[in-house]
């Protein structure tokens, strides 16, 4: 028997059992499409997350008390801006050096309030973090010296509390002190769940004093470019454990924190494609299922084929195309829902999913496998029945 024949006589036995074979074809739509839907939200969550990273600025260390890794306990921060100018002598630039201490607090302008993160820092931080301006200045090197009451808005918190009136210029209280506004950051959103438009940057010596601090959380360094980053890594540390003996320091890169979270995410974009996997599996039993009723069924028109001059390998390959066809175009029908499904999830939902070539290719590879895989053990039943005992069967 010829491909195109075999191929014919599949089709037609499909059509005829319409309602059958699109219930059938419903188990491994719902696979196919779990797959794509589910890796194209891993794969979106990884991206979104690479992107924050890559948001912050480039080749910047940040360098925190204790050891961070899994299992870690957090440490009690007690680095102080003297260990901050220890910092910078062993960098050679100040510039590219800053610090932060961060607290929640209540900012009120007359009526209207908002809670929001005060973040105590200097005047490096536009050399370090790429975080632009949309109006007015950032704080100054006389503002930290001084501690002045200044303060940089984000634009969430400009709009809460000023509303369309610009707020350069006027005052805003926090615990009690009044602050003058220099400053409101272009929007930016979040970055690891932190609303950075409800930030508000403010002296850090004013900071200390205002929540009652001697301590600041951490200090960021600047690299000149990617080639200097580990040496300048190795160079702050050890300038601190030597400030501090006995304690120890961690300087965490961009790249180190790429890795990482890229790695968890990747494992976890693997987690669901073989918990979505899981359904595509169950649609190859339902397929194979299918199959050896349709064997069953089609005995005596088997026998009667084979007492006509069918071999083994045509009707082994006749049940063989049908199971393939049922996968196929299920596989087609999952993919077309499951990247329309993606699309629409990442339009009308905060969750984000991007659509990869690889997913949608294995998702289509592994439903022609499974028409295959499964297909085998009807169509090898089929292809050994005694042509005497089926043209028997009733």
């Amino acid at each position: 028997m010829r491909a195109r024949q075999a191929f014919l006589m599949a089709t037609e036995a499909l059509r005829v059992n319409r309602l059958r074979s699109a219930l059938t074809m419903f188990g491994v739509i719902v696979g196919v499409l779990a797959v794509v839907v589910l890796v194209a939200i891993g794969t979106g969550a990884k991206d979104a997350v690479e992107s924050e990273i890559a948001g912050l600025g480039s080749n910047i260390i940040l360098v925190v008390p204790g050891q961070i890794g899994v299992g870690a306990l957090p440490t009690q921060s007690r680095l102080g801006l003297a260990d901050a100018a220890h910092v910078r002598r062993a960098v050679g630039d100040p510039s590219r050096v800053t610090v932060s201490v961060a607290s929640g607090e209540t900012m009120r302008v007359g009526r209207n309030e908002a809670f929001v993160t005060i973040t105590g820092t200097d005047e490096n931080i536009p050399n370090i973090f790429d975080r632009p301006l949309a109006k007015g200045r950032y704080l100054s090197e006389t503002d930290v010296d001084t501690r002045r009451r200044v303060a940089v808005l984000g634009s969430e918190v400009a709009v809460r509390l000023f509303g369309d009136i610009d707020p350069i210029g006027r005052q805003a209280t926090i615990s009690g002190a009044r602050f003058r506004v220099v400053g409101v950051y272009q929007t930016v959103g979040a970055t690891f769940g932190v609303a950075r438009d409800q930030e508000v940057h403010i002296p850090v010596t004013t900071a200390q004093r205002l929540l009652g601090l001697a301590r600041i959380n951490g200090i960021a360094v600047g690299a000149t470019g990617p080639g200097e980053i580990e040496p300048l890594r190795r160079r702050v540390v050890a300038a601190l454990e030597e400030r501090h003996p006995g304690e120890r320091f961690s300087a965490v890169t961009q790249t180190q924190l790429l890795g990482t979270i890229g790695s968890v995410l990747g494992m976890l974009t693997g987690v669901l494609a073989a918990i979505a996997g899981i359904s595509l599996l169950v649609g190859g039993v339902g397929v194979s299922n299918i199959m050896l009723v349709s064997v069953r069924e089609r005995t005596r028109e088997i026998g009667l084929r084979k007492a006509l001059g069918a071999r083994q390998r045509d009707v082994l390959t006749q049940f063989l195309i049908e199971a393939v066809l049922l996968t196929t175009i299920g596989g087609v029908l999952g993919i077309l829902v499951g990247v329309g499904g993606s699309l629409l999830i990442d339009a009308l939902t905060p969750v984000p999913a991007t659509i990869t070539l690889w997913s949608v290719l294995l998702a289509f590879g592994v439903s022609v496998a499974v028409g295959v895989f499964f297909g085998v053990a009807p169509a090898r039943r089929a292809a050994r029945l005694d042509p005497v005992a089926a043209l028997r069967a009733e």
